[in-house]
């Protein structure tokens, strides 16, 4: 069996840019059916499901297989204690332990039927996500006693997640000359006390199960005017809104509208569910006990909150570095590929 750095090494340097993960969908296919029934092994799209199952209770593990755009880095290297390359944390160091743990003798010989998903289109809009087919397609995930995320941790239990909305905040004004600007209403300045009161916000505590939460409204994109001399009558800001566990969806709408009353019109674009932590799971007592990993919140939205929707109760885990996911030189420790790869071979075996 590869040592689990030469694989990172080939997941890292097989590119898989959100769009455009054929590549290495074949590449995970190929090897992991050399190490089980072809059967075994399902394609769907550029996902695979990987795994066998005989009758044991289901364990299954997650991981999306793209990665955001390049940012000017090269093939992967090692530099002192670290690998650096695109997605080396984001989230293929994750992908390397699922691949290492779905093809050992103990865990597909032990307690448990544990199956692999890997996914496509992560990166991108929450409607677009890979894994909506596949859960559409193999309906016995569902059957599923507990789930993993491999999502970057830094090997922290990451339970829960929040959830997110997305929304145009438009203001409206009276297009005209810019040499006559009384004739008008500027659409971008009437905004502007608006604004400032949205940069002054500070992010909201809230306790969900002894875990923080951090409730945030943020404006991400802005967009108006069509001439640099016309007075622009339409200003267009994306907000993203972070809910926590306490919200349902319909609950978060309505709380992002209060956030940002006094534009003239908010239009939701987007928007995902928050996900439930776990409490008093059996199957996340064992892992903490493996692991001896500390228990935080997940103060973002990941793919759990699709698993909590269908009743499979599930947590983030993984060794990649919250911190490195998107920065243009993105590396990974590479102790915590192998401490990972450990506690869950423990977990997974016991």
């Amino acid at each position: 069996m590869k040592d689990l750095t030469d694989t990172l090494v080939e997941l890292v340097d097989t590119p898989s840019v959100i769009g455009d993960e054929g590549r290495l969908c074949t590449a995970l296919a190929e090897r992991l059916m050399a190490r089980m029934p072809r059967e075994a092994v399902v394609r769907i799209g550029n996902s695979l499901v990987a795994g066998e199952r005989t009758g044991k209770p289901l364990l299954t593990l997650y991981g999306h297989i793209d990665t955001v755009p390049e940012q000017g880095q090269g093939p992967a290297y090692v530099d002192g204690d670290r690998l650096y390359g695109l997605g080396s944390s984001d989230m293929k160091a994750g992908l390397t332990v699922m691949v290492h743990l779905l093809e050992d003798a103990a865990v597909t010989g032990g307690p448990y039927d544990v199956v692999g998903v890997f996914y496509d289109k992560e990166e991108g809009p929450a409607h677009e996500n890979g894994l909506i087919q596949v859960l559409e397609r193999v309906g016995w995930l569902a059957d599923a006693e507990f789930a993993v995320v491999m999502e970057p941790t830094d090997l922290e239990l990451q339970l829960g997640c929040q959830g997110v909305v997305n929304a145009r905040a438009v203001f409206t004004g009276q297009a005209a000359h810019s040499a006559r600007p009384w004739l008008g209403e500027n659409a971008i300045t009437k905004a502007g006390a608006w604004l400032s009161r949205l940069h002054g916000r500070e992010p909201r505590p809230v306790e969900v199960a002894g875990l923080e939460f951090r409730e945030v409204l943020t404006a991400t994109r802005a967009a108006g005017g069509i001439a640099n001399n016309v007075i622009p009558d339409r200003f267009e800001v994306n907000l993203n809104y972070r809910f926590p566990p306490t919200l349902s969806l319909e609950e978060a709408e309505a709380r992002l509208r209060e956030l940002a009353d006094g534009a003239d019109a908010i239009e939701v674009t987007d928007r995902a569910p928050a996900a439930a932590v776990p409490e008093g799971n059996h199957h996340l007592e064992r892992l903490a006990a493996v692991s001896e990993a500390p228990r935080t919140a997940k103060q973002a939205w990941t793919d759990v909150a699709r698993l909590t929707v269908l009743g499979v109760p599930a947590i983030n885990y993984g060794p990649g570095e919250t911190a490195q996911a998107h920065q243009p030189n993105e590396s990974v420790p590479i102790e915590n590929v192998y401490v990972a790869f450990q506690a869950m071979r423990l977990f997974l075996t016991t």
